[in-house]
């Protein structure tokens, strides 16, 4: 199932996809009235969905449709850095130091934005992208091993983690240049669990104005999905609706000799294989 969430006459409404349309939730299942309540309702509140989609009609065409970020505001959206062996590679030359444990930060929720919004450079003057499996928290997990993180993932999406890299490093975390307003796109659509056998087997790319920036698979990852949930909940409930970026492979702007940055104008395109892609412009607001 594909969940998502869209504007009518301004207003947010959920819904999921049916074929090129989109069946409006509260006409089925007006009880839902926000995807981090079926995110919180797992298996069962699905089950419901099913069932009641089943034969219902499209209200909208996802073409004609404005898509928004596919959940409200969660509590905490993680990333992780230096999750793919090339990247690090490019990080070294950088001068970026290696750790022998996985590297987290925050990205602020305020950052969110929808799977086809631009993207505004706010005051940097090196913006950069990185294409990344985004995961959402469904039952809430602490202290979770790897083999029992799975049954803690209600889906996926695509994410670009839009990356300031002057203000990336004026402290010791990466969140200042990781969270400006719009930096943090997401979409086109939660895809449930079900839906994604291995999501250690999915290409992932990026392309710039139609160049192919970013070619890698998500087995490439140093820290799979599993360890990285079972990792952050050592330390913390991971609570539903949260969201996990499980990092980025080889082809970023800033690791190009000499880099290259976004500029006013650029189409950034994100894809990943079985889940969808997202497009984003960069443009001043």
């Amino acid at each position: 199932m594909k969940l998502l969430r869209y504007l009518v006459d301004g207003t947010p409404r959920i819904g999921l996809v049916a074929g090129d349309g989109i069946v409006d939730i509260a006409g089925i299942a007006p009880e839902f009235t926000r995807i981090i309540d079926i995110v919180a309702g797992g298996a069962d509140a699905l089950a419901r969905l099913r069932d009641r989609a089943a034969g219902a009609s499209t209200r909208l065409a996802l073409a004609d449709a404005r898509l928004l970020a596919p959940i409200e505001r969660p509590g905490k959206y993680l990333a992780i850095g230096m999750n793919y062996g090339k990247h690090i590679e490019e990080a070294d030359r950088l001068g970026v130091p290696r750790s022998r444990y996985q590297v987290w930060f925050n990205k602020q929720t305020s950052c969110l934005s929808g799977p086809f919004d631009d993207i505004d450079p706010g005051v940097t003057e090196k913006l950069d992208y990185e294409v990344e499996l985004g995961a959402v928290i469904g039952r809430p997990a602490k202290s979770v091993s790897e083999a029992d993180a799975p049954a803690h993932v209600f889906g996926y999406f695509v994410a670009n983690d839009v990356s300031a890299r002057d203000w990336q490093f004026h402290s010791q975390t990466f969140t200042m240049g990781k969270s400006f307003d719009t930096h943090g796109p997401i979409g086109p659509w939660i895809v449930t669990a079900d839906e994604v056998p291995d999501p250690h087997a999915l290409g992932l790319r990026c392309t710039v104005n139609g160049e192919l920036r970013q070619l890698s698979n998500t087995r490439d990852m140093i820290a799979n999905l599993w360890a990285q949930i079972a990792y952050l909940s050592t330390a913390f409930t991971l609570d539903s609706g949260d969201l996990i970026a499980t990092g980025t492979p080889e082809g970023v702007g800033v690791g190009m000799e000499p880099p290259v940055f976004l500029q006013l104008g650029d189409v950034v395109r994100c894809e990943i294989d079985g889940i969808g892609a997202i497009e984003n412009r960069v443009a001043a607001r």
